[in-house]
């Protein structure tokens, strides 16, 4: 996820995409996401199992900015916020 300016990217992981994107967006949760406003959804994968899904995000979390913009890019260029495909 994003802010409006693209300027900070976060990342994590949850069993209920929709639910949590939602919370973000309207600012239920505190912490980081609320402080830095970040409310759009650039970037999502799907795993069958908690496993898999809380590797790839530590796995992602490690990489650079630069990592994350290019696997945001691969798969939305322009940025766009997923969270109304869903």
């Amino acid at each position: 996820m994003t802010n409006k300016n693209n300027a900070v990217i976060y990342t994590g992981v949850t069993n209920d995409l929709k639910k949590r994107v939602f919370q973000h967006k309207n600012k239920i949760v505190k912490g980081f996401t609320k402080k830095y406003n970040i409310t759009k959804l650039v970037y999502f994968e799907i795993f069958d199992n908690s496993y898999n899904a809380i590797s790839r995000e530590k796995q992602i979390k490690a990489g650079s900015r630069k990592k994350k913009i290019d696997l945001v890019n691969k798969i939305n260029s322009e940025w766009k916020d997923l969270y109304f495909s869903l």
